[in-house]
């Protein structure tokens, strides 16, 4: 499945939070992850996660989408290259 992970978590764990999701997703923004998953590692990411984060202070979205073909994804502006994360 295709997922858009989002979040908003205190700064001492953003660093966390980031890191855990590059592990199986691909970075567009800050805070923001996407990309196909399987069902067994989005639970594992998810259990992973919840470690991490305060549940009382922090929030995750996941937006799941069953079907990619259905989504349309319009970028205004520069679209962030992963490469760019290492110049």
């Amino acid at each position: 499945m295709f997922v858009i992970i989002t979040y908003d978590v205190n700064e001492k764990r953003v660093g966390k939070v980031c890191k855990k999701l590059r592990e199986y997703l691909d970075w567009t923004q800050n805070s923001v992850f996407e990309g196909e998953i399987t069902i067994g590692k989005y639970k594992k990411c998810i259990a992973e996660l919840n470690k991490i984060v305060n549940k009382e202070t922090d929030s995750i979205y996941v937006y799941q989408v069953k079907n990619p073909r259905n989504i349309k994804k319009i970028v205004h502006g520069r679209e962030k290259n992963p490469f760019d994360l290492f110049l």
